[in-house]
């Protein structure tokens, strides 16, 4: 019988099965999070799935309509509550037939992804650049002569001191019906431009608040923010996941999806404006205000996000020379954008060169290395990391491909962080019995409460915490390597290939381990990113930085110490470490209500010195440093001062590179890991 690669999305998790097994029961086997309360019989409309069609060179196969069975009766005959989405199959009825990637949809989804992009808007300026108006227009009288929009401009100059406003064409059939009450009385909407005020929006009677959406899109989650823009209170919050990761996980396999399917750009464009208007509707419905009250969009992302939304096709950021369609802010009308938002207006941030963002520039907003009199070095930490080091007098800035490891991905029991992933980890230096936190909860697994069968795996920080105590543990050396002979002290260290594996958690049929797979990946990961930052630091001409900032959702969770002990940044003091949560989402609000802030930033960027880390010299050299923990050159004597650090032992110390002899009684181990 023939069997078919499956690879679902956004968990990353594949396997290989038989002809006729169902998505669903494909899904089980792999533990991919696939909702369904029916036990497979076709009734709960919980386990619709989203298969993916084109050619992914990340998996290295094609995927198209014939890889899953026809439509099928148990679909036709299908009459629960939730109805089939059109594109989507039912999980349980769909038969795998054919090389297939699978994406589950968030509502198809048990654990739901937690969106953790909270904002600090500590000193937020208020320079608005839309605000209402409340008139009342005289009485028209046969033979005055005044027209709606002549009788508007003069209400706004002489009550408001707006001379010359003028009302766009696209609301002037509003006009007559706004007025059409007792008191003539309406409210505009004046948004002021280069050539003057003008008039953008109307409503009948009094309208005392207006609104504007902030968002930052990144490659795995986008995060919306609804903002009072007289005000600058975050009056709601909504997120989800990117819904391209259907075409990629990282940046550079969508590009590289666009390149090998004909209109790739245009499903990558559609997927992710429809994701914006989704949550644009979000916003208002738990804000309780209705979508024409928005009038103002401000939008941050990555280059290649920031061209899949502008519908610029990403491909020539796939290869070098990395030139962007443009480098300047981006103004057009929401509806140019696919968003129903008919009175919204959109500003994009200017990126700052091809790996190097509109998010980038939202960060240094919020930031401010250019406004600090001492060093600065901000490190968004995501998918792609983008790294800032500046001062008053200069910034450089560059990026670093971590990958998505950070983020649960390539991590044999990661996940998103969902309620149930694993997300603190301390491990006891005798015993090398680890202690455990999860999402959802507040106790430890040592405590009364702690949800022991509900765990799932194991999230960004969770990642970076079991890596940090298993090297101060001695579980793992300097390079990374598991220590097998560790396994006569502790049955949690156990054979796995050629190589050894830390067994985190055990439960039932549960079983999460840290494999030496799991390290490396981490390991790459963040010798980008720290290869990254020395790279900016030697450019830059200076010696340390003590004020380090780590941005994004996964940086926002990062404990600084575990960020030194890996050699995520470079060794100074833990105080000078600090997560500052989403830094983009931030400066993106702090753009949607100053006028001042948006020139501000694009002159910042303009002064910026890029660093390609792709052509320079020095960069692989960095990264091959960066491989240990915390750093195989760098001292880190201001990390030694509050923990205690292993020795550094050599290659034949360390058992052979992690391998422990076979006892005569034990089985010969499989095959590599």
């Amino acid at each position: 019988m023939t069997r078919q690669r499956v690879v679902f999305t956004p968990s990353g998790r594949e396997g290989q099965f038989d002809d006729g097994i169902t998505v669903l029961d494909a899904a089980r086997h792999l533990g991919v999070d696939l909702d369904s309360v029916c036990g497979g019989r076709g009734i709960c409309g919980r386990c619709q799935v989203t298969p993916s069609v084109g050619s992914f060179a990340k998996w290295g196969f094609d995927s198209d309509e014939t890889a899953l069975s026809p439509w099928n009766s148990t679909e036709s005959d299908y009459k629960g509550r939730r109805k089939i989405d059109p594109g989507n199959r039912l999980g349980c009825a769909a038969l795998i037939i054919g090389d297939v990637v699978i994406d589950v949809p968030a509502a198809s989804q048990v654990h739901k992804q937690v969106v953790r992009k909270h904002v600090d808007l500590e000193g937020l300026t208020l320079d608005p650049i839309v605000s209402l108006a409340y008139v009342e227009l005289p009485n028209s009288e046969l033979g005055d002569g005044a027209s709606m929009d002549e009788l508007i401009a003069s209400a706004l100059a002489d009550s408001f001191g707006f001379v010359d406003a003028r009302v766009e064409p696209r609301i002037l059939a509003q006009l007559h019906p706004a007025a059409a009450n007792d008191q003539r009385g309406l409210t505009v909407a004046v948004r002021r431009t280069e050539d003057g005020p003008r008039v953008t929006a109307v409503w009948k009677g009094f309208v005392d608040a207006a609104y504007g959406i902030a968002v930052d899109v990144g490659s795995t989650t986008v995060a919306a923010h609804l903002v009072d823009l007289a005000t600058g209170e975050v009056v709601a919050t909504a997120g989800r996941m990117n819904p391209q990761i259907r075409f990629g996980e990282d940046l550079m396999s969508r590009v590289s999806y666009v390149m090998m399917n004909p209109g790739g750009d245009v499903q990558l464009t559609s997927s992710v404006r429809g994701a914006l208007d989704e949550l644009a509707g979000e916003l208002v419905e738990q804000a309780e205000v209705s979508r024409d009250r928005v009038l103002d969009v401000v939008l941050v992302g990555n280059p290649v996000m920031h061209h899949i939304m502008l519908g610029i096709n990403p491909t020539p950021l796939g290869a070098a020379p990395f030139i962007l369609a443009t480098d300047r802010a981006v103004n057009c009308r929401a509806t140019d954008l696919d968003l129903d938002l008919a009175n919204a207006a959109v500003y994009v941030l200017p990126c700052i060169a091809g790996h190097v963002g509109a998010d980038t520039a939202a960060v240094i907003l919020d930031e401010g290395p250019h406004r600090s009199e001492h060093v600065q070095l901000v490190v968004d930490v995501g998918t792609n990391a983008e790294i800032v080091l500046g001062c008053t007098e200069w910034s450089f800035a560059a990026s670093s491909p971590t990958g998505p490891a950070f983020e649960g991905a390539q991590i044999s029991c990661g996940q998103r962080a969902t309620a149930g992933a694993i997300e603190r980890v301390r491990i006891d230096r005798q015993t090398l019995e680890p202690r455990l936190r999860v999402i959802g909860s507040e106790a430890w697994s040592d405590e009364d409460g702690f949800p022991a069968d509900q765990v799932s795996g194991i999230c960004g920080s969770g990642i970076i915490e079991v890596i940090g105590e298993m090297y101060l543990s001695g579980i793992c050396d300097p390079d990374g390597v598991i220590d097998g002979a560790l396994a006569e002290k502790c049955w949690r260290i156990v054979p796995d290939g050629r190589t050894f594996s830390y067994v985190m958690h055990e439960q039932g049929e549960t079983r999460l381990l840290i494999t030496q797979n799991d390290v490396r990946a981490i390991q790459l990961a963040k010798a980008a990113l720290r290869a990254g930052i020395d790279l900016l630091i030697e450019h830059a001409g200076i010696d340390a930085v003590n004020d380090v900032r780590l941005a994004g959702a996964f940086g926002a969770h990062i404990d600084p110490l575990y960020a030194l002990v890996l050699g995520l940044v470079p060794d100074c003091p833990v105080s000078s470490v600090r997560s500052v949560g989403n830094a983009a989402g931030a400066g993106a609000i702090r753009a949607l209500v100053s006028a001042q802030q948006r020139a501000e930033i694009e002159a910042t960027v303009r002064a910026v010195t890029k660093i390609e880390t792709a052509t320079e010299p020095r960069f692989q050299q960095l990264f091959v440093e960066a491989m240990a923990f915390p750093h195989a050159t760098a001292a880190s004597p201001n990390l030694a001062t509050e923990i205690a650090l292993p020795e550094r032992r050599s290659a034949q110390a360390t058992n052979a590179g992690g391998r422990r002899r076979r006892r005569p009684t034990e089985p010969m181990p499989g095959g590599d890991q």
